[in-house]
């Protein structure tokens, strides 16, 4: 049986699953399988993933799209082997170590790892940002990208696996890691830089364009670069209004303004103080963000 379970879902943008999978494929931690998910796919997605003869590598499609990874992410807690369980964003990247840390980590006695993951804004000569932007210490209701995250899979039989979108008051992954953490899970956070995240909520229509130009440039970047991680570490250390000096300090401020108050208003909510958002609502919203409005959810 494999040590680790890895799991990517995907839906209709095959061009950049070439580029996630082989993040996986280099990992220096070989003891793996990785199930791509896709949530009922009509594409290409079964033949691109077919093209890798790698056997540690297998396909699976849902009989109808869900609209969210939370579906395909609970199929592949159910057909997982592994006793730990990894996910990756089909249009995210790992640097080759990420792994190995991670049950590293577990090894030592934790339930739960996350580590750094550098999030690479949508428009050229913006600085990048890292999550979770907390950092040490876990707390209720901190958001932390799935790509990031290393688990036991017995976890999940304790608390319960992934909850749909428009159920519950946050995003599934927050809301799983907070129903984690309070079934007695032990996190633990890595100090490195382990992933590289291109956020589709960033990047309007990117399901429509499924343009692959970033995770193409990226990928070739952490398999060329042996000193990446810290070079990327110390671009995150410069204040973006240095970063980007061709950009008005304005536009920065009122950026770091907005991240403030988003990040407040999800606590106020969390703890009652301020309405939560009409959840269906949302939900198509960003799936027009994306360039998934004329698609089946």
């Amino acid at each position: 049986m494999p040590r680790v379970t890895v799991i990517i879902p995907t839906y209709h943008w095959s061009t950049v699953l070439p580029f996630s999978i082989a993040s996986v494929l280099r990992q220096t931690l070989a003891d793996f399988e990785l199930l791509v998910i896709g949530d009922g796919c009509t594409d290409d997605s079964a033949e691109v993933v077919a093209r890798c003869t790698d056997p540690r590598v297998r396909w699976i499609n849902l009989p109808q799209n869900t609209g969210h990874q939370s579906a395909p992410n609970n199929e592949g807690l159910r057909q997982a082997r592994g006793d730990l369980i990894a996910y990756l964003g089909h249009d995210d990247l790992w640097l080759p170590h990420h792994l190995a840390l991670a049950v590293q980590a577990i090894n030592a006695g934790a339930d739960l790892t996350y580590a750094l993951t550098e999030m690479v804004p949508a428009h050229t000569g913006e600085p990048p940002t890292v999550e979770p932007a907390e950092l040490e210490h876990y707390t209720p209701n901190l958001w932390i990208p799935p790509t990031s995250v290393v688990h036991r899979k017995s976890l999940t039989f304790q608390a319960g696996g992934w909850r749909r979108f428009i159920d519950v008051p946050q995003d599934p992954e927050a809301d799983l890691w907070q129903r984690l953490h309070a079934a007695g899970a032990r996190f633990r956070f890595i100090r490195r830089l382990t992933a590289v995240k291109f956020p589709a909520s960033w990047r309007k229509n990117a399901y429509r364009n499924k343009k692959c130009d970033e995770q193409a440039a990226w990928s070739a970047r952490i398999h060329a670069e042996p000193d990446f991680e810290p070079t990327e570490l110390a671009k995150m250390l410069v204040p973006a209004f240095s970063a980007a000096p061709a950009r008005p300090f304005r536009h920065v401020l009122s950026d770091f303004a907005t991240d403030v108050l988003a990040r407040a208003a999800r606590r106020l909510r969390a703890v009652g103080l301020l309405p939560q958002p009409d959840r269906r609502a949302l939900f198509h919203q960003r799936r027009k963000f994306k360039g998934l409005d004329g698609e089946s959810a």
